[in-house]
C-alpha cells in the first residue's frame, strides 16, 4: 500500500509502554482520541491496524468491520514483522 502510494489510516493498538519501545511514525494510537478520530472517518476509508504480532490488531479490525467500516486490514505479523521485513531500524522486542 505504501509503495503504491495508497492513502490509508494506520492505527497502533498496543500499549503506551510498547509504543515507547518501538513505533511507526505514521501510526496513530488507538486510544480514546484515536477511536474518536477513527469513528469520524468515512465508512469506506482504508484502515490498517497493527500490534506486536497481529492478534490484537486482528481483533480491532474485526470490531470496526462489525461497525460498518468496509476497507479494514490487519498488518499481519505486526510491528515485529515490520521490523524484520521492512525497516530493521524499528527495534524488536
Amino acid at each position: 500500500m505504501i509503495d503504491r502510494g495508497d492513502k490509508f489510516e494506520l492505527f497502533d493498538v498496543r500499549t503506551p509502554e510498547e509504543r515507547a519501545i518501538a513505533s511507526l511514525k505514521m501510526a496513530r494510537h488507538l486510544d480514546d482520541d484515536g477511536v474518536d478520530y477513527l469513528q469520524g472517518l468515512p465508512k469506506d476509508a482504508t484502515i490498517v491496524f497493527h500490534c506486536h504480532h497481529g492478534m490484537r490488531s486482528r481483533a480491532a479490525a474485526e470490531r470496526f468491520l462489525s461497525t460498518g467500516f468496509t476497507r479494514v486490514f490487519n498488518l499481519e505479523g505486526g510491528i515485529d514483522a515490520w521490523s524484520r521485513d521492512i525497516d530493521p531500524s524499528v527495534p524488536r522486542y
